[in-house]
């Protein structure tokens, strides 16, 4: 029996459900302990390998996590934040390493999820890129290094098909800048201007959202000043760089006391 831990992929058939499958495949560092997909997909029975239309790979698709999650020592999730929620139950219980990268959480959410992370590793960010993990810092130092006759704004760019905004990355960011200013990002969070909105109020941090096309991700933090803007930016152009950074953290969650964790714990930023 491999000493690898074995870690476990929900949401198969996604595009992030394929990458991270891919990447597990590829590691020397773990082994793929199983999938899931939701009751009544297509895949649900079928083997892996032959359902995603490669070579067979021995792993059955499933529609069940508690008989998987007995057998694996971590989870990684990008799913929804329904599926994500009755996912860290069932991984609090198990004491597994639970990665999850689903954006679109709520605050009740990410209360649920500190109470399930006092028995098991958490690892959650929203987005799971060295790059934007960076980038992040950078703007925690900028944002606090520079007052508010710096207007900030972040903006970002994602793919038609994307869900919610603004992307967990774009709150990330804004999270970050909000702490480097020493305040709390609901009390100036602008998400929304249409019609006559007024003059910007000072100190807002606001966020603006593009969707179209296959667009990866692209985030920009704008720090605008009088006479100056500052722009610190990210793109992304390949999701296999999620799924790695993803894989990392499962790796790096073992043996951890139970707790909630980042990707800058991870990265050791």
């Amino acid at each position: 029996m491999s000493k690898l831990p074995a870690i476990a992929i929900m949401g198969a058939s996604g595009r992030m459900g394929r990458m991270l499958i891919n990447a597990v495949n590829a590691s020397d560092k773990a082994i793929l302990g199983g999938v899931t997909e939701q009751a009544g997909h297509d895949w649900i029975g079928q083997d892996l390998g032959l359902a995603m239309g490669v070579a067979k790979m021995g792993v059955k698709v499933e529609d069940d996590p508690l008989e998987l999650f007995a057998r694996v020592q971590a989870v990684i999730d990008f799913t929804s934040p329904k599926a994500t929620m009755e996912y860290a139950k069932i991984a609090a219980q198990a004491r597994l390493v639970h990665v999850i990268g689903t954006t679109g959480l709520s605050e009740e959410d990410g209360q649920k999820l500190s109470a399930a992370a006092r028995h098991a590793v958490i690892v959650r960010a929203g987005n799971m890129s060295l790059g934007v993990n960076l980038l992040t810092l950078l703007t925690k130092k900028v944002a606090a290094a520079l007052d508010e006759d710096f207007d900030i704004e972040v903006i970002e760019a994602h793919h038609r098909h994307k869900v919610d905004a603004p992307s967990g990355t774009a709150l990330m960011l804004g999270e970050a800048a909000a702490e480097g200013r020493g305040v709390e990002l609901k009390d100036v969070s602008e998400r929304g201007r249409d019609g006559i909105t007024g003059a910007r109020n000072r100190g807002d941090i606001g966020f603006a959202s593009v969707r179209g096309g296959d667009v990866v991700g692209e985030h920009d933090v704008v720090f605008a000043a009088d006479g100056e803007r500052l722009v610190l930016r990210h793109l992304a152009t390949d999701r296999s760089i999620f799924a790695r950074g993803a894989l990392k953290a499962a790796l790096w969650g073992q043996g951890k006391k139970p707790g909630e964790y980042n990707m800058m714990d991870v990265l050791g930023l």
